[in-house]
């Protein structure tokens, strides 16, 4: 059972770190659900965003080599970029620094969680009015710095961290492919810091609890493949903003049973 469990977070995880629904909020709504939490603990969270991670390096894989490519023939574009890049992580190590421990507070309120996502799906919405309005390739440098402020904002649980650093992104003038990218791009840099601060702690894992993350970790890489697929459809097509009604009902339905 341990590993049907680990199975289906790893899961909801690969869907909803892409998909404009909050990964954060949806892993502590199926943990209420499952009435359990999986082996491995803080270390199971990490590797589903790892093995995320890495879905954004395959999906990105092009753009991820002309980036690294660049930086080492020292391309003054692919320097800015990652520059941006790095600025508009600044907030988030800030906000995880300063006020850890009010954040891990927020991921026990099962209320906190409702209110968020209903906020998700009005960030979510405002996308059909910007859709069709950004053409810029690259934000500038106060655009990186508001996605980062924003990224920061969405550590909260039910906040979705692609929905709303697109949202911002498309609001700001990026066309809606270079929005998704430097999105993802984005978060690549945080889960990054997140599996090596916690990688050591890899050695003090049971067998048990170790399959429960090495099983999690692959249904996530697998369902984060497709869900980055959907995402970018979506753009493509306009239709981004209809996550907005499933961010809604969740939310109302999930507020609705905690205020009973």
């Amino acid at each position: 059972m341990e590993t049907i469990q680990s199975i289906i977070l790893g899961i909801v995880q690969g869907l909803t770190e892409f998909l404009p629904v909050s990964s954060s909020g949806h892993l502590v709504l199926a943990q209420e659900l499952l009435g359990t939490k999986p082996g491995g603990g803080i270390l199971f969270e990490v590797a589903v965003h790892i093995a995320t991670l890495i879905a954004i390096l395959l999906f990105y894989r092009k753009r991820v080599a002309a980036l690294t490519m660049g930086a080492l023939t020292l391309d003054n574009d692919a320097w800015r970029y990652i520059f941006k890049l790095c600025l508009a992580t600044v907030p988030a190590v800030l906000v995880a620094l300063l006020a850890r421990d009010w954040v891990e507070q927020q991921f026990e309120s099962i209320l906190v969680v409702a209110i968020c996502l209903i906020i998700t799906g009005f960030i979510v919405w405002s996308t059909r009015y910007t859709l069709d309005l950004g053409r810029m390739v690259e934000p500038s440098w106060l655009a990186a710095l508001i996605i980062g402020c924003v990224q920061a904002f969405a550590i909260l649980p039910g906040i979705s961290r692609s929905g709303s650093t697109v949202a911002i992104a498309l609001a700001l003038g990026l066309a809606p492919l270079a929005a998704a990218e430097f999105s993802f791009l984005l978060g690549v840099i945080a889960m990054a810091g997140a599996g090596i601060l916690l990688l050591p702690e890899l050695t003090t894992v049971s067998g048990e609890a170790l399959n429960a993350i090495l099983f999690g970790g692959a249904a996530a890489l697998i369902s984060g493949l497709i869900a980055l697929w959907l995402f970018v459809w979506l753009l493509k097509n306009q239709r981004f903003y209809l996550f907005a009604w499933y961010v809604w009902v969740v939310g109302l339905i999930t507020l609705a049973l905690t205020l009973r």
